[in-house]
């Protein structure tokens, strides 16, 4: 079995050179990277001890080959037909993995021990650490890295990144509480044990603005651990006028008494706000 240096050398040169993509060795190469990120030996992103994040940039270069050296095929499971280059997660119970129909994770997806999928979608390339759950018609895209004990509600949407290969996925850290048709895209980072309330969006550009304070305080991108967010507005100036425009407010901190696994209800309530 070839080293991971030697893979990634491996791949670099394929992404220059796409002629090596017509022999088997190099469709191989490819594939064995693939088959990496699917047992969780490899991720597109990983963590540094400083707390920062690491995109591994030919990590995500072995996954655009990837479509490129699949052929399209025809799947079938159960009643359900599929047509696609990617063929689907399997072995759930050797995994250690619930999967509740008809959840559907990708080849490539990594699910560790614990996970559990209702209804749900997960993308190639994506990192779904252990005890977290992924609820009715939750989408987890391409690449995004999500820790362990999350709970990602009803409906929300993680956005997917495979290019511009620098750019850093979606990134949920451990035991954060994400509420119902909440949507988290462009490569945005949510710090550990925060709680987002429902509807709350966040991108690249969204401002969010830290109210607990005396002065309002604020960030893009970025929700820093043990955030308590909900949905916002706030005034901007346009040509025709003065309109509201959305926003994500930081109304205070999880309290060290609440417990992991509280519900959003209880979380928001000490805050006086609803879910």
């Amino acid at each position: 079995m070839s080293s991971i240096e030697d893979l990634r050398k491996a791949i670099e040169q394929a992404w220059e050179d796409r002629e090596l993509l017509r022999n088997e060795e190099g469709k191989e190469t490819v594939r064995a990277v693939i088959e990496h990120l699917d047992k969780g030996r490899l991720r597109t992103a990983s963590p540094n001890p400083d707390g920062t994040w690491q995109v591994n940039e030919w990590v995500k270069k072995a996954v655009v080959l990837y479509f490129q050296v699949q052929q399209m095929q025809v799947m079938e499971t159960g009643p359900f037909e599929f047509h696609d280059k990617m063929k689907l997660k399997s072995n759930y119970a050797d995994l250690g993995v619930r999967a509740v129909p008809p959840a559907v994770a990708r080849y490539g997806a990594y699910l560790a021990p614990g996970v559990i999928m209702m209804p749900s979608y997960v993308n190639i390339g994506a990192y779904v650490d252990s005890g977290t759950m992924v609820d009715t018609w939750a989408t987890v895209g391409s690449c995004a890295q999500i820790g362990r004990g999350v709970h990602l509600s009803g409906g929300v949407g993680i956005g997917g990144v495979l290019e511009p290969l620098q750019a850093s996925p979606v990134i949920v850290e451990d035991h954060c509480f994400i509420g119902s048709r909440c949507i988290i895209v462009e490569g945005a980072h949510i710090g550990h044990e925060a709680v987002l309330g429902a509807n709350v969006v966040i991108t690249g550009s969204t401002k969010i603005i830290d109210v607990s304070g005396a002065e309002p305080v604020h960030y893009k991108g970025y929700v820093p651990p043990r955030s308590v967010v909900i949905p916002g507005t706030y005034a901007k100036q346009f040509p025709a006028g003065e309109y509201h425009v959305p926003c994500a407010l930081i109304i205070g901190q999880r309290k060290e008494s609440t417990d992991r696994k509280t519900s959003l209800n209880e979380a928001l309530r000490d805050f006086n706000i609803s879910a």
